[in-house]
């Protein structure tokens, strides 16, 4: 009878194996940790150089960007707030009311194109979604695709207002307070948003100045609801805490988070 010997892995082979194994993944972890980094970096840097521009502009032409009226802007600021060219007729140029507050969907859209113009911000936005058409909640999610406002890291649309469409406090508690509220847009999941709140705040989504948008918690819209959402009823971007905190396990990409100026 022919024996035969039968081989396999050595305890030290296995080993070995598991380690490198370990290795490989914690290489694999170590540089999602660094990309995700820098994408809050990014976030973060953006958010500082849209402030700088919003008083900048203020500082230059003691009008509100976006809330300044069209023929002004296209008188002080120049043709370039428009990249179509309609300040051949001024009233069909992004701007508007001159109440001092960017307080429609349409101002703002017209806050980039000013901004842009006057040399505040790189790049070149129309503020519109085609031609003379101003903005509406309905096209101001796609605004990045249609070269109207700055994309933020994850390509969604950044958003400049006045607005009590934050919480404050529990999950459902919208504010009442109007504040100028920079929106870090959309399509940023909910452990990115809360590492941002993190390192600019206190890492909780309803108390401090980097907070939830509302429809994020409630699933109510308000005056930007269709804007700084994207979509209604995404309840479960921050869980049930007095003051809410964000739901790091939520999938959702809707999930908005605001810097309160």
């Amino acid at each position: 009878m022919i024996s035969r010997i039968e081989k396999g892995f050595t305890l030290v082979e296995i080993a070995i194996v598991l380690v490198v194994i370990g290795l490989l993944l914690g290489g694999i972890l170590k540089g999602q940790q660094l990309i995700n980094s820098a994408r809050v970096r990014n976030l973060a840097d953006q958010n500082s150089g849209v402030q700088a521009a919003y008083y900048g502009f203020i500082d230059r032409f003691r009008n509100v960007p976006g809330d300044m009226d069209p023929t002004n802007a296209c008188t002080q600021v120049g043709t370039g707030v428009d990249r179509g060219g309609t300040c051949a007729t001024p009233a069909n140029a992004p701007g508007g009311d001159a109440n001092g507050r960017i307080d429609t969907i349409a101002e703002a859209g017209a806050v980039w194109p000013h901004m842009s113009a006057a040399g505040f911000l790189t790049g070149t936005y129309s503020g519109q979604s085609a031609g003379t058409t101003l903005l509406t909640a309905a096209t101001y999610p796609n605004a990045v695709a249609l070269g109207a406002v700055p994309p933020n890291a994850f390509q969604g649309p950044i958003l400049l207002a006045h607005s009590t469409d934050y919480v404050q406090g529990a999950q459902n508690s919208r504010a009442t307070i109007v504040r100028l509220s920079y929106s870090f847009g959309g399509n940023i999941p909910v452990p990115i948003l809360r590492d941002l709140d993190q390192k600019l705040d206190d890492g909780i989504a309803g108390s401090g100045v980097v907070v939830s948008a509302a429809e994020a918690a409630s699933g109510t819209q308000g005056t930007f609801g269709a804007v700084t959402d994207f979509t209604a009823g995404t309840s479960n971007c921050l869980n049930t805490a007095n003051p809410a905190t964000w739901n790091v396990d939520s999938s959702n990409q809707t999930c908005n988070g605001i810097f309160l100026y």
